[in-house]
């Protein structure tokens, strides 16, 4: 028998009865907290970039595609190297010391950022910070689902969708409000690093927290395995036992990837190029812009997370096993068209409120997604199929959205006040054909979800 059928089968024959017990609540949720520290620092430390654009772009001579692949591409590099090995150690190995080691790469990358002196520098540093973000995802998806029965599967994502809102939100107040202070103060003499202008002193303002979130996993359980983790092989099943049982399972796998991939393609690209665009055709600086959607992240984006796993859990009490899945394009379809109308408000008031209304259904399914992959994916293979999943995610949307936003800008409109059709172009192709794909894979996750309820 080979080795990818063997695997198949000591998987879908788990024996539910052999199961360690569940953790207990009060070790279950202090771990969530310490997931949602890491989460919402991890994104402070990504997302400060995008509002730092105009004037790295000033002092660094560089265009909108050159930032995009610092927002993008140099951000994921290193899953295209190290993303898979890393996935394969999660899934056999302590991942309480993945996470730790993680947050400190991120968090000494963004400081070095603060150091960096032009394009070439900056570039290196943003790979240290997608080093480090690299692992978090897959880790914390593994362990999750270790630490909660699947009724409670959705509202723990949920959660950590929040630490997601949070953390998008702190970056964008806190670092609106920093480099608004230290833009008053203009550039400084550091001694031994030399000229540091504001937007360099944020970078390192901003990491020094995540020092603090790696230490927080010294205080973490490693929980146990569950769900198929014991399979008959010694550790986490090879790399090609996986794509086998992902092919096997196309169907539904192939459609959950490809809409994340564009949904995320359009999403990163909006997040990535909004802060500008409210510079470009509104006037707003990234003090004003950051207060706004900071607020927007920290107090608006809670409603979205609470409504979305109250709904899931609602639609799976009413026995709809594709409940994450369903609310996933559903929410996909409402908002398509506030993302397609926010770019063409004629004032601001407008855009922010097109704005709020698309993060709210947005994040709505931040938690639900993620735990409709959960359900369908063998424990001993969440760390390298999330890897898989992240590449979709990152590779491709993250990596590619900031970047088809800025081609657009620069070299189909030729005008980067034209940033605005550039987004809604985005906005208007691609989340429709997110949805649709979604949509497709109900059918095909129903049936897997029924076969996977012993589980």
């Amino acid at each position: 028998m080979n080795i990818e059928a063997k695997t198949r089968i000591d998987i879908e024959t788990a024996n539910p009865a052999t199961e360690p017990p569940w953790p207990s609540p009060r070790q279950a949720w202090y771990t969530v907290f310490v997931f949602s520290v890491t989460l919402a620092v991890s994104f402070l430390d990504r997302g400060v970039l995008n509002l730092l654009v105009e004037p790295i772009k000033r002092d660094l001579g560089l265009t909108d595609t050159q930032v995009s692949l610092l927002m993008g591409f140099a951000f994921i590099a290193f899953y295209l190297v190290l993303g898979l090995p890393v996935a394969r150690w999660i899934d056999h190995g302590s991942r309480r010391t993945v996470l730790g080691i993680a947050a400190t790469v991120w968090s000494v990358s963004t400081m070095l950022c603060g150091l960096a002196g032009n394009f070439v520098h900056l570039a290196l540093c943003r790979v240290g910070v997608g080093a480090g973000d690299s692992a978090v995802s897959p880790a914390i998806s593994s362990m999750i689902s270790d630490l909660f029965p699947k009724e409670r599967l959705a509202r723990a994502m949920s959660l950590m969708g929040l630490a997601f809102v949070v953390g998008n939100g702190l970056a964008l107040a806190l670092g609106g409000a920093v480099i608004g202070a230290l833009t008053k103060l203009g550039p400084v003499e550091v001694p031994l690093i030399g000229r540091m202008y504001p937007w360099q002193a944020t970078f390192f303002i901003v990491g020094v927290p995540g020092l603090l979130a790696a230490a927080l996993f010294l205080t973490v359980k490693e929980p146990a395995r569950r769900g198929g983790a014991q399979l008959a092989m010694d550790g986490a099943p090879p790399l090609r036992a996986v794509i086998a049982y992902l092919w096997a399972h196309r169907a539904v796998y192939g459609p959950m990837f490809l809409g994340l991939a564009l949904n995320s393609i359009a999403g990163s690209g909006l997040q990535s190029w909004t802060p500008a665009f409210f510079g470009r055709s509104y006037g707003w600086s990234p003090a004003q812009f950051g207060a706004v959607a900071g607020l927007i992240g920290l107090v608006v984006s809670p409603i979205g997370i609470l409504l979305g796993f109250r709904i899931a859990e609602w639609l799976h009490r009413k026995g709809h096993l594709d409940a994450n899945l369903r609310l996933t394009a559903a929410a996909v379809w409402i908002g398509a068209p506030f993302h397609m109308l926010m770019p063409f408000m004629p004032t601001p008031d407008l855009a922010v409120a097109c704005l709020i209304i698309g993060n709210v259904i947005a994040v709505a399914v931040i938690g639900a997604q993620n735990a409709a992959f959960l359900m369908i994916t063998p424990n001993r293979m969440r760390g390298q199929t999330t890897a898989l999943y992240l590449v979709m995610y990152n590779v491709i949307g993250y990596g590619l959205g900031p970047t088809v936003v800025a081609v657009l800008t620069d070299y189909v409109f030729g005008n980067e006040a034209q940033l605005y059709l550039a987004l809604a172009c985005v906005s208007a192709v691609l989340c429709p054909l997110a949805a649709l794909c979604y949509t497709i894979a109900l059918k095909p996750f129903t049936a897997r979800a029924e076969s996977t309820r012993h589980w």
